[in-house]
């Protein structure tokens, strides 16, 4: 069996993972000359089932809590399994037992335990949520790294141009994301907006999400005492540059974790269109040429491997039709 994917986003390098795993042979075609971007560029890397339990359906908590063990497999030592922090100013105590509420596999941490898992944030805080089952990555190096071992495994990658001629490919998954979208297939565009601060003043060793009832945020350590602050959910599909107001917002909730993110440097910003359904779980849906891995929203890196896993398995079963991922 020969399979096209389209599209070298997160989606698509993960399902040639997992097919080229499984001895299919593959070949990948983008349409850009680049590996990994728009919003898989542009993503936090969290893999957060728990937390993203608070504001999404019970099955993306499900099919997301295999997602660090999956990423561990594939490129080792790419996944930090140092949990994830949750933390709300004082006037806003009310919002971390609303989250807390809303979902499970957290403990509670009072002052005094908040500061010996990050220092930094020491006196700051006096009640968080801390998730210690969850994880991260670098999304740019993991996208580095897929392609580096897709390459290594002898799949062809078509960059900047489709493949020549996609008649002998017994199978084309459709992985573009962004570019699906459309009336036609009900899929809308969320807009994300992010920055990279750089600052030599503050260590975190995990995720830390900050909780305002308007503007959540959450802030994830890179290497280099660089941090990813993200991020914005717009109801719109434009990919232009980052607007004032979510600049001013996102620095707002930086500076009130730590006021010394006031003078961290910004090295970059980033917008990223995440394709997504009415009811934001992602599908596997028939194609004229084969099916689509669609509407993914925020949750690119976290379900991804499950979508690929269930591409592969839908490719042993050619009799299944259209399908709603679910656990």
């Amino acid at each position: 069996m020969a399979v096209l994917i389209k599209g070298a986003g997160v989606a698509g390098l993960t399902a040639a993972f997992e097919l080229t795993r499984r001895g299919i042979k593959v070949e990948v075609s983008e349409t850009r000359s680049v590996i990994g971007h728009g919003a898989s560029h542009y993503a936090g890397g969290m893999l957060a089932p728990y937390c993203e339990r608070e504001a999404a359906e019970e099955c993306i908590l499900e099919l997301g809590l295999s997602a660090a063990d999956w990423w561990e497999a594939a490129l080792p030592g790419s996944v930090k399994k140092n949990g994830t922090l949750v933390v709300a100013p004082p006037r806003d105590r009310e919002e971390l037992k609303r989250f807390a509420g809303r979902t499970r596999g957290f403990r509670w941490l009072d002052a005094e335990e908040i500061a010996a898992l990050e220092p930094c944030l020491a006196g700051r805080f006096s009640k968080a949520l801390f998730f210690p089952e969850e994880a991260h990555l670098d999304p740019r190096a993991a996208l580095a790294g897929l392609h580096r071992s897709l390459q290594a495994s002898g799949v062809t990658f078509h960059l900047g141009a489709k493949a020549k001629d996609t008649g002998c490919f017994d199978t084309i998954v459709d992985c573009t994301g962004p570019a699906a979208i459309g009336p036609a297939n009900s899929l809308r565009g969320v807009r994300g907006e992010m920055l990279y601060l750089d600052t030599p003043d503050i260590t975190l060793s995990r995720p830390v999400r900050l909780l305002y009832p308007r503007h959540p945020v959450y802030l994830v350590p890179r290497e280099k005492h660089r941090f990813m602050l993200g991020a914005t959910m717009i109801e719109a599909a434009d990919d232009g540059p980052i607007t004032a107001r979510s600049m001013m917002e996102l620095l707002n909730a930086a500076y009130a974790l730590h006021p010394s993110f006031g003078e961290a440097r910004i090295i970059e910003t980033g917008t990223g269109i995440r394709p997504a359904f009415a009811d934001n779980i992602p599908r596997i849906e028939e194609t004229p040429d084969g099916f689509a891995l669609a509407g993914l929203y925020r949750h690119g890196f976290l379900l991804s491997p499950a979508l690929a896993v269930a591409a592969a398995d839908r490719l042993s079963h050619p009799t299944r039709r259209k399908e709603r991922l679910t656990a």
